[in-house]
């Protein structure tokens, strides 16, 4: 008994050595896996491919671009006539989303100068108040866009890169003028004696290059308890050791660090979407505003209604919106917002369903209908007729019983606009 006891305890205490030398060695892998993650971390994929890339400069024109919008309105290589390449360069991702940006620059001072000469429409500065040395933006406006007496229309796009005139890049560059921009939407309320205002609402801020601070003075940003002649030593013994391992891989092409001074009251789609209400919209003479909102748009304008309920009730004819990324649950939106949506608002909404079908409203809002696409940025293009029916559909049954009211007949008033429209 007394043999066995020992042996025991001896079996233990092995057992409990293998657990700590198990442990040990578990330590020396786990700081070999981090010695290797931390080379991994230092040696950066992108960086290593960076070692050939061409140098971000590209050309400030379509034309030193070698593309044209031929009568279609379709982007087209001047020599070959092919559509955009977007890998112009193989294994060079960067650089080719570098250059499908500064394509994509061009195309924004494009569509502006499609508005102000196609559409004649010209730009409103904001703030309007704006003093000689802050930041400023704009909207566009036809010229009868306060003026008009009857009917005005104000277009909101999502939210990205896209700026005054445009709901969605990529429809310019890959498909064409019609899809991507807003100018059909422009050009069809003109001619139906609309006043067309065209928001901005991504347009938040003047990014300004910073100056380029000295890589030798140590950044305080996180301080440290060493002494500060230790810690110097051994930056600068680990900046050399980083700076010698960087050097064989590349040559770095580095991207100019930026500061955002934001615009004063339009820093964000919300903001823009408000201010251009307070200072525009609102003052303008049109007895009948009808909005159209793509996507992000679609929750600047509920973002608008829970800031100006009785206004927008007593001024906004119709909404029309594609698309929309607004909720009225995460807003909050006031029950008499929800009824009025109810009644004035339609949501066409990409469905593999044909255009203008109904479809389950999930929440107490807007009506939705099918877009006729699946295509998310496509919405607006699809559904532009509906859009447009929709507009004077509401504005007739507003005027009927508007004349039903004033010629004084004691009729039941007419409820033709809730059953025109119930079936949306």
């Amino acid at each position: 008994g007394h043999m066995l006891s020992h042996l025991c305890a001896a079996t233990q205490t092995l057992y409990i050595l293998w657990i700590a030398m198990a442990q040990v060695a578990g330590h020396e892998d786990r700081e070999k896996t981090t010695a290797l993650k931390d080379l991994l971390s230092r040696i950066d994929l992108d960086e290593l491919m960076k070692k050939d890339e061409p140098p971000f400069t590209f050309p400030k024109t379509l034309e030193e671009f070698e593309y044209a919008f031929n009568e279609y309105g379709q982007l087209r290589h001047i020599k070959t006539g092919e559509p955009f390449v977007f890998n112009a360069r193989e294994d060079l991702h960067r650089w080719n989303q570098k250059r499908y940006e500064a394509l994509g620059e061009i195309i924004t001072q494009y569509v502006y100068e499609l508005l102000e000469k196609k559409c004649n429409m010209t730009k409103a500065i904001l703030p309007v108040d704006a003093t000689d040395v802050e930041p400023t933006s704009f909207i566009y406006q036809s010229s009868d866009a306060l003026s008009n007496p009857s009917k005005l229309l104000v277009l909101i796009q999502g939210s990205g890169v896209v700026r005054a005139g445009q709901w969605a890049r990529r429809l310019i560059i890959n498909q064409d003028l019609d899809s991507g921009t807003q100018i059909p939407f422009i050009t069809r309320a003109i001619e139906e004696g609309y006043g067309v205002m065209v928001l901005n609402p991504n347009e938040n801020y003047l990014e300004v290059e910073k100056p380029v601070q000295s890589p030798l003075i140590p950044s305080p940003t996180e301080p440290s308890d060493e002494p500060a002649e230790k810690r110097e030593r051994k930056e600068d013994k680990e900046g050399k050791k980083k700076r010698e391992f960087y050097e064989k891989y590349r040559n770095p092409q580095k991207e100019t660090e930026t500061e955002r001074i934001p615009i004063r009251e339009n820093g964000s789609s919300e903001e823009h979407v408000l201010y251009v209400w307070d200072h525009f919209v609102s003052k303008a003479a049109a007895k009948n505003v009808f909005i159209m909102a793509h996507s992000y748009g679609g929750l600047s304008f509920v973002e608008l209604m829970n800031q100006r309920e009785m206004q927008v009730k007593n001024r906004v004819c119709a909404v029309a919106l594609t698309d929309s990324a607004h909720n009225i649950w995460l807003q909050e939106t006031s029950k008499g917002t929800q009824d009025w949506m109810q009644q004035h608002c339609c949501n066409w909404v990409s469905s593999p369903e044909p255009l203008d079908t109904p479809l389950d409203p999930m929440l107490p809002d807007c009506p939705r209908v099918s877009a006729g696409t699946e295509r998310h940025e496509l919405t607006s293009w699809m559904s532009f007729n509906s859009i447009f029916m929709f507009f004077s559909d509401i504005l007739e049954a507003k005027e009927s019983e508007e004349a039903e009211e004033t010629s004084n007949t004691v009729t039941t008033r007419s409820s033709s606009l809730k059953s025109k429209h119930q079936d949306l």
